[in-house]
This record gives structure tokens, sequence and C-alpha cells, in this order.
């Protein structure tokens, strides 16, 4: 367990903490770090999207275990959001925000790239973790940003928030990736190399801008923050893992999305309020804090 702390998760959580560092230092800005969050955002995370949804074995996933993890979410998500909203009195968009955080795991920027260091790089080595990202990427995702959109920009007409989501960089390469995908196109390889190339980058560039914002404000954890981390942790995990046992959804499968199901709030969580001008101070905390517990849990159950 030891090993698989410092060598494996330890790095990926090293970047959010010099962001910090350096935040607080005032090496670096809050302007500059929500400018880095808004390239990573717009170029970096569609560049490391398209390739892994186009290039995903669909064919291999198991859905029935990934229904049952939808499902787990949407129960969550349920209850979270009249909690947030009804019984905190949080503004909608943060309660939608902070509802996203707690179901919606870091599992393309942290989990996987921790999991390829545990079980190897290999397709079939981490294929469950993969279905976790892909399908949270291509559907997940994709709701909480158009949810996003509905809410912070309402709209007397469909159509310029149509527009708007047409133009999505994120969702524009969701739905290419998708069409690559069930086409059974192929990618020229200089494209491909220039996307991985450009979408290494999206992890770090993110958890190092959400470090920085961290950098300005208090990291003692209000009421919401420990309520989004609580259920985050150990409501969220616990019901997957149950769903799982009564689905029958066993070995690789369930050891894998039990693992992904563990990990850190999503820091898309961060860069969508980012963007959209939602406050921070409670979602932010829960992905540091969730973060930071979360290192022995992923540890445990690696």
């Amino acid at each position: 367990m030891l090993t698989v702390l410092t060598h494996d998760i330890l790095p990926v959580f090293a970047i959010l903490a010099l962001g910090f560092v350096l935040g607080r230092g005032g090496v670096i800005a809050r302007a500059e770090a929500a400018a880095a969050n808004r390239i990573s955002f717009m170029v970096m995370q569609p560049a490391l999207i398209f390739p892994t949804v186009a290039a995903a074995p669909l064919d291999l996933f198991e859905w029935g275990g990934l229904g049952l993890y939808f499902a787990c979410e949407i129960a969550v998500f349920a209850v979270a959001f009249g909690i947030f909203r009804r019984m905190m009195g949080r503004e909608t968009g943060e309660a939608w925000l902070l509802s996203m955080a707690v179901v919606f795991v870091n599992t393309l920027l942290y989990v996987w790239p921790v999991s390829v260091m545990i079980y190897g790089d290999g397709e079939a080595a981490t294929l469950p973790v993969m279905a976790i990202a892909v399908f949270d990427t291509a559907v997940t995702f994709a709701i909480f940003i158009i949810g996003t959109e509905l809410i912070m920009r309402p709209s007397t007409s469909i159509g310029p928030v149509l527009r708007r989501i047409a133009v999505n960089p994120v969702l524009l390469s969701i739905v290419l990736g998708l069409g690559v995908n069930l086409f059974g196109l192929s990618l020229p390889v200089p494209l491909l190399e220039a996307l991985q190339f450009a979408g290494k980058t999206a992890a770090p560039l993110t958890l190092f801008a959400l470090g920085v914002i961290l950098s300005a404000g208090s990291l003692v954890p209000s009421a919401p923050v420990a309520v989004a981390a609580g259920m985050k942790l150990m409501a969220f995990p616990a019901l997957v893992g149950l769903a799982l046992q009564l689905g029958e959804v066993g070995g690789q499968w369930q050891e894998q999305v039990t693992l992904a199901s563990a990990g850190p709030s999503g820091s898309m969580a961060f860069a969508l309020a980012m963007l959209y001008g939602v406050r921070t101070d409670a979602v932010a905390p829960v992905i540091v804090w969730t973060s930071v517990l979360s290192l022995v849990s992923l540890a445990v159950l690696a």
C-alpha cells in the first residue's frame, strides 16, 4: 500500500500541491490560474477526450456494470442537490456543481493515470477504469456541461442556447469521438500524436490551476464542504459497491469500478465553476479535501 501511495498516487497529487505553494507565495496569480484553466478546458481537454472516446473498445465494456454505476450517480446526485439547494440554501448553480463534485469522479485526469501506474499500460489491464472514464466523459460530463449552460446562461429562446452548446469544444470532441468510434474510422497518425501530446497536459494544467485558486482562500472545511466530501468518499462508493454486488458484477470490473468510485471529486466541477462565474469557495475545497483523503482509500483499494 505504501509503495502505491508514494510511487503511483502522490506524483499525480503533487502538481496540485505545487500550484498551492506557488499561489500562496505570490508567484502565480489567480488571473493566471483562471487563464490556464480556460486553456485546459477549451484546448487540452478536447485533445485528450477526442482520441480517448474515438479509440474506446465499446464492445468490450460491461454495460450492465456501467448502467449500475450511472444509476448510483443519479441517485446520489439527487440527494446531494436537495441537501445543498433546499437545506443549505445554496444558489442553483453552486448546488448543481457541488452535487456534481459528489458523483463525478476525477477518473480521466486522476484515477486513470494512477490505475495505469498500478495495473500497467495495456488496454485490458485498466479496461474498467477506462470504461468509467469514457462513459463519464461522453455522457455524465456532457450532461453537466449542458446543465450548467442552461442554469447560468438562461435564455428566453432555445436558439442561442443550442448555438452555444453546439460550439462547445468539449461537447464537439465527444460527439466527433463517438462518430469516429461508431463508424470505425481511422485517424491519421500525425493527428493522433499531436492530440496525445496536447492531451497529456490537461490533467496537470487543471490540477495546477486548482491549487493556485485554493491558495487564496481557507482550507477549513465549511458545512457544505464536509457534506460533499463525506458523500463523495463514503456514501457514493458504498452505494456503488453494493449495487455491483447485487448486480453480480464481479472480478476485475467490481474491483476497478469500486476503485474509480472512491476517487476524488472531478476537477471539472471547478473548471465549470470558473468558466461560468459560479462561486468556488466550496467547490474547490471539496476537490482538494477529497483528493487528500482519497490518497489512503485509493492505496488500500488498489
